[in-house]
């Protein structure tokens, strides 16, 4: 979800303005997931690089956060969407984490759509993370390192209870994945868009999502 700050900047805004104007479009892209068909979606909130931001763009978006969580959990919920977090929570403050845990318990039975939020997230850290559990299970001798193979460590990472992404959209003109999903994007479909993450609402995700859907997939192999 990026472009948040170059959009509020463009308005002469500060940059947090434009954070809590991206805050209100997840909630239409989220919605609008059950109509197109999409059963898992994905959202990236706050990288482990982006503590290399300013103090007070920091505590704001950890404000925002907590907010967010604290006004949108009966939306949520009302809607169907089980909600799920990955992400390194050991930096995160006690009351965030507390509402997290608490709106993942408050939709665990929820099935209109999945929705994950990477939240100090990184995908070399989650790898690492997921090495180190691997390791431990090794040295006290609960996994045999000979069965070790490319179906094992998924089981180790955040997402192990869930699907690869099948598409990835990055917004606002940057054509880099950030360290996001590493691992689990091998083989997803890509789209860099130049619309920024504020501006993103529900025609172009459908469009985007129509666009996927008419892309010959083939995973490395050739089609006879």
């Amino acid at each position: 979800m990026d472009g948040n700050g170059r959009w509020a900047t463009q308005r002469g805004r500060p940059r947090l303005f434009g954070h809590h104007a991206g805050a209100r479009r997840v909630r239409e892209v989220v919605q609008t997931c059950p109509d197109i068909g999409v059963e898992y979606l994905t959202i990236f909130a706050f990288s482990t690089e982006n503590w290399k931001r300013t103090q007070v763009e920091v505590a704001g978006l950890m404000s925002l956060f907590r907010r967010y969580i604290t006004k949108e959990a009966r939306t949520l919920h009302d809607f169907g969407a089980r909600v799920r977090f990955i992400g390194d929570r050991v930096r995160l403050d006690k009351k965030l984490i507390d509402l997290m845990d608490e709106l993942e318990v408050l939709t665990a039975k929820n099935t209109t759509v999945n929705l994950t939020i990477a939240l100090n997230y990184g995908g070399r850290d989650e790898v690492a993370r997921a090495t180190k559990r691997l390791a431990q299970d090794v040295a006290e001798g609960r996994l045999d390192p000979a069965n070790v193979d490319e179906e094992t460590l998924p089981k180790y990472l955040d997402t192990y209870v869930l699907p690869d992404p099948d598409l990835v959209i990055r917004t606002s003109g940057e054509a880099r994945i950030s360290n996001f999903l590493l691992w689990q994007s091998a083989y997803a479909e890509y789209e860099f868009i130049d619309t920024l993450w504020p501006d993103f609402g529900r025609e172009e995700f459908t469009a985007l999502c129509a666009n996927y859907g008419v892309r010959d997939r083939r995973f490395g192999g050739v089609k006879k």
